[in-house]
């Protein structure tokens, strides 16, 4: 009896079933999509997307090494074309490649934002060029470069850092002082010198500086290569190394940085890519809700 109970355990494992499932398959330019793999016998390794010849390793849902996800960024300047997304997992010590044709398009962004701002802040001089360079390193190697393979949400869906009027989309290509610059980075909204500002999700603050363009500034780690920043403070009320929750009040709205009024600018990095922090927000609690 031991030895048929083996052999047929054994069968069921060889034709184990294994769900894929994107989020969508037309993916907007600057924006993020999920994959989701389900399985009905345990994987022995956690399976990993491959996507633009990058590697994204799936986690766990709820602690199952039956269930995976991963959110992926798809940068605002890729092309809009035709794409392949490779799922590859461990099966009886195989590998095996599943592949999934997606598309990005185009995100109809609003064009040509005119900004008006001090010329010292569009043209830089010598010392404000190394300046930003100087923090953007900063940022880059305490926040961008380093993903936490966990969660910090506690799978927390993601709310407003603040009730306001969005006064600027993410994705808007800007003009400032008549010369096209860049993209809109985040979303804007209305505020007030002192309104309040509160996290958009549970997490751990990892940085908090003045920076050039974004003034007073706070990067929260949510976890698996995801953080938010809130920019252009008047006041900062958390530190490096604090734990926050969902709501919590961390800072006052202001107009520091490249602005040409008081405002929050609210902004999501993803695998260091910029995305729009609205849809992913929107992505991450349709996933929550419905697997977790």
């Amino acid at each position: 009896m031991k030895v048929l109970l083996l052999i047929f355990f054994t069968f069921l494992s060889l034709f184990a079933k294994v769900d894929i499932s994107l989020s969508h398959t037309n993916i907007k330019h600057g924006t993020t999509f999920a994959v989701v793999l389900q399985s009905d016998t345990n994987l022995s390794q956690a399976p990993n997307v491959i996507f633009k010849n990058k590697t994204y390793q799936m986690f766990t849902i709820n602690g199952s090494i039956q269930n995976y996800e991963v959110f992926i960024p798809v940068g605002y300047h890729s092309k809009k074309q035709k794409e392949n997304v490779q799922v590859r997992y461990l099966e009886n010590s195989e590998i095996v490649k599943k592949n999934i044709p997606i598309n990005i398009v185009d995100g109809k962004y609003r064009q040509n934002e005119i900004i008006k701002v001090a010329k010292g802040k569009v043209t830089l001089s010598s010392k404000n060029k190394e300046k930003t360079a100087k923090e953007y390193n900063k940022v880059f190697k305490n926040v961008y470069s380093v993903v936490t393979l966990y969660d910090l949400t506690n799978n927390s869906t993601f709310i407003l850092p603040m009730d306001s009027k969005i006064t600027s989309a993410f994705g808007n290509a800007r003009v400032y002082n008549g010369v096209a610059k860049s993209y809109h980075t985040g979303t804007d909204f209305r505020a007030k010198v002192g309104d309040e500002v509160k996290a958009s999700n549970d997490g751990k603050v990892v940085l908090t500086m003045d920076r050039f363009y974004l003034g007073n500034v706070i990067y929260i780690n949510h976890g698996r290569g995801a953080y938010t920043y809130y920019s252009h403070l008047s006041k900062i009320l958390v530190n490096k190394g604090d734990i926050v929750k969902k709501g919590q009040l961390i800072a006052k709205s202001g107009k520091t940085g490249r602005i040409t009024g008081p405002h929050l600018h609210y902004a999501i990095r993803l695998y260091n890519t910029t995305v729009d922090p609205l849809q992913y927000a929107t992505l991450y609690n349709e996933i929550v809700k419905k697997y977790h």
